[in-house]
Parts: C-alpha cells; structure tokens; sequence
C-alpha cells in the first residue's frame, strides 16, 4: 500500500500561516487526485481542498485563505494555510484517489497519510 506522508503541522497563533506538505509517490502526483481532509475533536472529517489534473476546489470555509498545488519535482503537495482561525484547528489529514478529477468525498480514496496536528490559539 504506497503511503502519503504529511508535515507542517503545528502550534500558530490566530492569523498564522502553515504551510502542509504531503509526500506522495512521483505516480500518484503525476496520475492522481490529491485531496485534503481535517478532523476536529467531536466532529466528522470533513474535506476541505482537492487539486486534480483538471480541477481544483475548496470548500468556502477556507476558501481565498488555503491554497493547494502540486510540487512534481519533489513529489510532494502542499496545502498553504494562511490567516488561520481557531476552528481551523484539527488533525489534518491529505489522500490520493486515481483519476484526474478531484472531489472532497473522502469515501472515494484508497490512500492516506497518518495525519498531522495544526492548533490555532493564543
């Protein structure tokens, strides 16, 4: 089972940057969907960000804040995160699916990262 590895979480202060990143093998960043995922304490994972060949999406919670790009060289995505919120805190989690196109249904990837912990608080 290839695995996906993520860091760069952490402890930032309410307006903070992270910057995440997810180490994946080269086939999967070349040939799969990426997605982000996070779960808060109490709640449900939710997905927050894709990035495919085709598209990109972010749900409007972290939209115009999070950013996601796909670093092929290096093999690696990374989810930018700027002007963090405390409800942005949570163990954040990215994932890969085969195809080109990207969705945040967490149900439709076979590949997780271990997952890293981003708090946000004074």
């Amino acid at each position: 089972q290839p695995q996906l590895k993520e860091s760069g979480g952490g402890l930032v202060q309410p307006g903070g940057n992270l910057r995440l990143s997810c180490e994946a093998p080269r086939f999967m960043t070349d040939n799969y969907a990426i997605g982000w995922f996070r779960q808060a304490p109490g709640k449900e994972r939710e997905g927050i960000s894709c990035v495919g060949k085709y598209n990109t999406f972010y749900i409007d919670a972290v939209k115009g804040r999070f950013t996601t790009s796909i670093d092929n060289a290096e093999n690696t995505v990374y989810l930018q995160m700027n002007a963090l919120k405390p409800e942005d805190t949570a163990v954040y989690y990215c994932a890969a699916r085969s195809g080109y196109f990207c969705t945040i249904d967490g149900s439709s990837y076979d590949h997780w990262g271990q997952g890293t912990q981003v708090t946000v608080s004074a």
